[in-house]
């Protein structure tokens, strides 16, 4: 099971920005705990944390731990940044983002085989282990060579350049999201999935509204 999701805060001010990392933090360390692989396939930071995120969940306990983020999220605190500022409800949107097919194996990639680099003495130089994938229609490669057998390196090599081309699609669902985003916040901002409380960023029931 693979599921992309985008964390957006739809231009949101910083501290709605300051949010988003922490939500971004606090849902990799949730994949960890529950053994889900988690890569953040692309981020696009700012002074004070993050405008939106894409991240890749995969394994079998993947699909519940989205559910449990998916929607609007919500933070409680006087603006750490601004203190005289009288707003004190924060929002970022969880949004999942459509699969993306497999690599046609019909031409659309070009596989290359080259010299692994970097320690390993004359054997790894020599021998062309190293494979680069390179996504005809886009333009779009990647390099492998962790990996000991070019068997291997292929293989990670197509599945990076999946999530490349994941991370390209989501860039150019950017303003789709945010117009995701700002419905949402109109519509669920009084139902927010998870909410957290203070500048220690405190879980509490959705329906209690006190700031710690």
């Amino acid at each position: 099971m693979h599921i992309t999701l985008q964390i957006s805060t739809a231009q949101g001010p910083a501290e709605c920005q300051m949010f988003a990392r922490f939500v971004l933090q606090r849902l990799l360390a949730e994949a960890e705990q529950q053994g889900i692989a988690a890569d953040v396939q692309a981020a696009l930071e700012s002074k004070h944390g993050i405008l939106s995120a894409v991240v890749g969940l995969s394994g079998t306990a993947a699909e519940a731990l989205a559910e449990h983020w998916l929607g609007t999220v919500q933070w409680i605190c006087p603006s750490p940044l601004r203190p005289k500022h009288p707003r004190k409800n924060w929002y970022v949107g969880v949004f999942r983002l459509p699969d993306v097919p497999p690599l046609p194996d019909d031409g659309a990639v070009r596989l290359q085989t080259c010299r692994a680099g970097g320690k390993g003495g004359q054997h790894v130089n020599k021998t062309e282990s190293a494979v680069r994938a390179t996504h005809l229609a886009s333009g779009l490669s990647v390099r492998v060579e962790s990996e000991r057998s070019q068997h291997a390196n292929k293989k990670r090599a197509l599945a990076l350049l999946a999530q490349k081309l994941a991370a390209a699609a989501a860039n150019q669902q950017g303003a789709q999201a945010q117009a995701q985003h700002a419905q949402l916040y109109q519509l669920a901002r009084g139902n927010p999935v998870r909410v957290f409380a203070g500048k220690a960023f405190q879980e509490k029931t959705p329906a209690d509204t006190a700031v710690s």
